[in-house]
C-alpha cells in the first residue's frame, strides 16, 4: 500500500513539473508559471491580438479600451488603456498572467502589479521576427503552443515569401506618416521601418535618433522620397491622405500616396502581414511607373 501511494505521488509530482512553463520577457526577465495561465489580462490593443492569434483568446478575461480585434474581443471587461491601467479592477479580476506592452504600459504600473503578487509578461515585438517569437512565447504561458506554432511558422513563412518577392528589388525612398498635425513619421528601429525594408523600401527618417520623431515638411522635401504612406487613423481614407500633401506641400503633390489602414501597420500582430502585402504591392507600383518615365 505504502509502494502505492509513494508511486502516484511520484506521478502527481512529474505531472505538476511538466505542466510548469517559464519564458523570458522582452525584458529579458524569466517569467514562470506552476501551471498555464487560464485567466490572462492584457494591457494594450495589439496584446490582445496576440493573445488570439496564440490561441488563448478564451482565457482572457479582461483588455485594454479599444481591443477591437478578433471582434469577440469587444464584449471582454476593459481595465484602462495603455497608459492608465484600472489597477483596483485587476486585483478584483486576479488574473494569473497580465500581458504588457514595454514601450507603451506605465512601467510603474505593472512593477506595482507584480508588488501585488501577479505574475506580468511584458512584450515588445519591434520587428518582423520578433511577433512570431511572441507568439510561441504566449502559447508556452497558456498552454495552447500547438496554436501559437501553427500562427508563428504561418507568419514566418509569409514573411519570408514576401522577401523573396521584394526584398532585392530597386529601392524606394519612403516618407511614413504616422500623424499629419503635428507631422510624426517613425525612425530605423520601428517595425514599420522593418516592413518598409520587406518591400524593398527606404525609411527617408531611418537615421532619427528618436523612435517617434516630430518633423518639418522642410525635411521631408529635403530628404528627397519617392513616395509617402501613412495611415493616420482609421477613419481616413487614400483621398484624404493625398489631400494633405497636395494643400500642405504643393512641391510633393505628385508623389504617390499609399493609404494603409493603422491596425494593419501599426499593430505588432500578424495582421501586419496586411499591411506589409500592400505596401510591397503599392511601391512595385511606383518602381514600374518610375521606370515608364524613363
Amino acid at each position: 500500500m505504502m509502494r502505492a501511494a509513494c508511486a502516484l505521488m511520484a506521478v502527481f509530482s512529474i505531472a505538476a513539473h511538466a505542466a510548469a512553463v517559464a519564458v523570458n520577457d522582452d525584458r529579458g526577465r524569466r517569467i514562470a508559471l506552476d501551471a498555464p495561465a487560464q485567466r490572462i489580462v492584457t494591457l494594450a490593443p495589439a496584446l490582445t491580438e496576440l493573445v488570439y492569434a496564440a490561441g488563448a483568446g478564451d482565457r482572457l478575461i479582461a483588455v485594454a479600451r479599444f481591443s477591437d480585434y478578433p471582434p469577440t474581443a469587444t464584449a471582454l471587461q476593459q481595465i484602462g488603456d495603455a497608459s492608465r491601467i484600472d489597477i483596483e479592477r485587476v486585483l478584483t479580476l486576479k488574473p494569473d498572467l497580465i500581458v504588457g506592452w514595454k514601450s507603451g504600459n506605465q512601467a510603474a504600473d505593472i512593477e506595482r502589479l507584480e508588488r501585488l503578487g501577479f505574475t506580468a509578461y511584458v512584450a515588445e515585438p519591434d520587428t518582423l521576427a520578433a511577433i512570431p517569437q511572441t507568439l510561441r512565447a504566449l502559447g508556452a504561458l497558456a498552454g495552447t503552443s500547438a496554436t501559437a506554432q501553427r500562427a508563428a511558422r504561418d507568419f514566418e513563412q509569409s514573411i519570408a515569401a514576401l522577401r523573396a518577392r521584394y526584398g532585392a528589388r530597386p529601392t524606394v525612398p519612403v516618407f511614413y506618416e504616422i500623424w499629419h498635425a503635428p507631422l510624426m513619421t517613425v525612425n530605423g528601429r520601428h517595425i514599420i521601418s522593418d516592413v518598409i525594408r520587406l518591400c524593398g523600401g527606404r525609411n527617408v527618417f531611418d537615421g532619427a535618433p528618436t523612435l517617434v520623431p516630430v518633423v518639418s515638411l522642410e525635411s521631408v522635401l529635403a530628404a528627397q522620397p519617392d513616395a509617402i504612406v501613412g495611415g493616420g487613423s482609421a477613419t481616413m481614407t487614400a483621398e484624404d491622405l493625398a489631400a494633405e500633401w497636395r494643400n500642405e506641400m504643393p512641391a510633393l503633390a505628385a508623389l504617390p500616396t499609399i493609404y494603409v489602414n493603422p491596425d494593419l501597420i501599426q499593430r505588432q500582430t500578424p495582421r501586419i502581414l496586411d499591411g506589409a502585402r500592400a505596401i510591397c504591392e503599392r511601391l512595385e507600383n511606383v518602381r514600374e511607373t518610375a521606370d515608364e518615365r524613363r
